[in-house]
């Protein structure tokens, strides 16, 4: 298990991570989100050594993180790090043996990890010939090829299309079941809701939401109405009592409630008329609470 316990990190007057605390299970994943500037990173470098706790604690297993070999660490950083003349082959044996693996044991492995991140190039195929889709995903490789015990993704999804995104989540999914620790970092809410079994967001530093998505979901009520196809006019909508907003694409209607008991006689009144093609009451997305989040006044 990583625990990270009340830690604080300073550069000068700035603090950039504020009393951050947050445990993670073998076989759990954690999504860490922000916004840019936030503490994601300096967290993430925090864990892997790179920069030092001002306050507080991390540890894996129990122990003291910074006192232990770290090869069980797979690690992959938000600025792309690859060595252009290395061929594939050379790029993943290089990171592999720097987690314990021998050339060997790289090579009985890379076409399998090659295939199942459909990467288009051959293995003696330098780097600098790749497109930087392929690139990217020789990055993946040569994070998860060792499957390590913890890994750290700071912004893996940025550049891929839903295809490749696919293929990144099935490959984290695999460390899960072998047991490992996964952290991730991501701007895009969709990502975060599908892959993570909790998160942790947080706002110029300090933790402002912290647990499962539903948990999180639950906390602001059922305050979403989607309607299809009513009979009502937007303007009609609006005038309902305890709707605060409405938003119209097409016949698809969203309404913003002040209460979320106001979702019955709302349900009454559009259905007055017989059918209508779809009444759905659901709390915010994760999307629009981390935006309600971000616009809140610090306290």
């Amino acid at each position: 298990m990583l625990e990270v316990a009340g830690v604080t990190k300073r550069f000068g007057d700035q603090t950039a991570v504020d009393e951050v605390s947050f445990t993670i299970a073998p076989g759990e994943i954690l999504g860490l989100i922000g916004q840019n500037g936030a503490g994601k990173t300096t967290t993430f470098r925090m864990i892997l050594d790179l920069l030092q706790p001002d306050a507080g604690r991390i540890s894996w297993q129990g122990q003291p993180l910074a006192q232990l070999n770290r090869d069980f660490i797979g690690y992959l950083p938000e600025e792309r790090g690859l060595y252009p003349k290395l061929t594939i082959e050379e790029q993943v044996q290089f990171f592999g043996q720097l987690h314990g693996m021998t050339a060997k044991d790289v090579d009985a492995q890379l076409d399998d990890w090659l295939h199942r991140f459909e990467v288009k190039g051959k293995r003696k195929d330098k780097i600098k010939d790749l497109s930087k889709g392929n690139q990217q995903k020789v990055q993946l490789i040569a994070a998860l090829i060792a499957m390590p015990k913890l890994l750290i993704l700071d912004e893996p999804f940025s550049g891929l299309d839903p295809v490749n995104a696919s293929l990144l989540e099935a490959g984290v999914r695999l460390l899960q079941k072998s047991g490992a620790a996964i952290i991730f970092s991501s701007h895009d809410m969709r990502n975060v809701e599908s892959l993570s079994d909790r998160l942790v967001m947080l706002k110029n530093g300090r933790e402002v939401l912290t647990g499962t998505v539903a948990e999180i979901r639950a906390q602001y009520g059922r305050v979403r109405i989607h309607l299809d196809e009513p009979a009502l006019s937007k303007a009609e909508l609006a005038a309902l009592p305890g709707v605060a907003q409405v938003t119209q694409t097409g016949s698809h209607f969203e309404l913003a409630l002040t209460d979320e008991t106001a979702g019955q006689a709302i349900f009454d009144r559009v259905t007055a008329g017989g059918y209508i093609a779809g009444f759905r009451q659901q709390a915010p997305s994760l999307d629009e609470i981390f935006r309600m989040k971000v616009g809140e006044p610090d306290a």
